[in-house]
């Protein structure tokens, strides 16, 4: 079977998109990197993932919590590579989920703490975001749902997301806090 073909269906044979199933979520990506341990320095020292396996100096897999990686990191086609130029297809971020707001919070203040450059920061109604980005140039967004029951609604009774200024300082001010129960996602 033939799974590569690209030619569109003729209409009789067009079939309805399909229902994903609703537990099904986004269990790691995999990013090629020009420089394997700079990749693991960052992912590992500035934003606290560990690293839990490797494949020589080719690939390394992080992870928070223990699972079997969160991260793949390789240089199969990349090694000393440069980053695609703007205006090009491809990934824009990477989005890192925190339970709470508390430990986005500690992440933003060990961001601070390292020196290393935010892009931006935003309010969406439905979560609190940080942008940055890799030693690679892979955007990376850090950011925590607020409950679900909280998210605003558009007249059409979809999700009404924003983007507004993040208060830094606020944020920040959670860092000592106590971690409520996460929110479901």
């Amino acid at each position: 079977m033939d799974t590569t073909s690209t030619a569109p269906r003729p209409a009789s044979l067009r079939l309805d998109p399909p229902s994903l199933d609703p537990g099904a979520d986004i269990g790691h990506v995999h990013l090629k990197v020009a420089d394997l341990e700079r990749a693991i320095g960052f992912y590992r020292d500035v934003l606290g993932f560990a690293v839990t396996g490797r494949l020589g100096g080719q690939a390394a897999f992080l992870s928070a919590g223990g699972y079997h990686h969160h991260i793949g990191l390789n240089t199969w086609e990349s090694r000393g590579g440069s980053p695609p130029p703007r205006g090009a297809t491809g990934l824009y971020h990477v989005a890192i989920r925190y339970p709470t707001r508390a430990a986005l919070a500690r992440a933003l203040r060990a961001l601070l703490e390292r020196r290393y450059p935010l892009e931006g920061a935003a309010d969406h109604g439905v979560s609190e975001a940080i942008y940055l980005h890799d030693p690679d140039d892979n955007g990376i967004e850090l950011y925590w749902d607020r409950p679900r029951e909280s998210w605003p609604l558009g007249e059409d009774g979809g999700y009404a997301m924003v983007v507004e200024a993040l208060d830094l300082d606020d944020l920040l001010a959670e860092a000592d806090g106590e971690d409520p129960v996460a929110p479901e996602a």
